[in-house]
């Protein structure tokens, strides 16, 4: 809905009804005159101060607009340097983390493999009636 039409619309149903108030009021002609005339330079006074204020709002709201459009490349450009050098600064940590893990991972396989060697070791060392009880009791 643009502004001319909504102050269209205003304007007609305050015409509306202004017009069915004064005309359903028992007055005299001139009073009546008087009257219409008041109201509607107060209603013509009225609907001005509206339209400026909206003018107003209007202009408030695109000068926003053109600021934010000068502004947001700005923005996504601040936001893309801070990311990258964000990025950088934490490429050394990641390395480093990363080298952790492979060694925490290597050092998890050495004592799978030891702990693996280990019991076959003790089995191979029991007598075959040991091995069938530590069978059954696993089991």
């Amino acid at each position: 809905m643009t502004a001319s039409r909504f102050f269209l619309g205003l304007a007609t149903g305050l015409a509306a009804g202004a017009a069915t108030a004064l005309f359903s009021a028992p007055q005299s002609g001139q009073k009546f005159r008087s009257t219409m005339k008041s109201t509607s330079s107060e209603w013509k006074e009225y609907l001005n101060e509206l339209k400026e204020k909206v003018n107003g709002v209007k202009e408030s709201f695109n000068q926003l607009t053109e600021e934010a459009k000068s502004q947001l490349p700005e923005a996504v450009e601040g936001l893309k340097a801070s990311l990258e050098t964000w990025t950088e600064s934490t490429a050394p940590a990641k390395e480093h983390l990363q080298l952790e893990i492979m060694a925490i991972q290597n050092a998890i396989e050495e004592l799978q493999n030891t702990i693996s060697k280990d019991k076959k070791e003790k089995n191979v060392d029991k007598p075959k009636s040991e091995k069938v009880d530590d069978d059954t009791q696993s089991a």
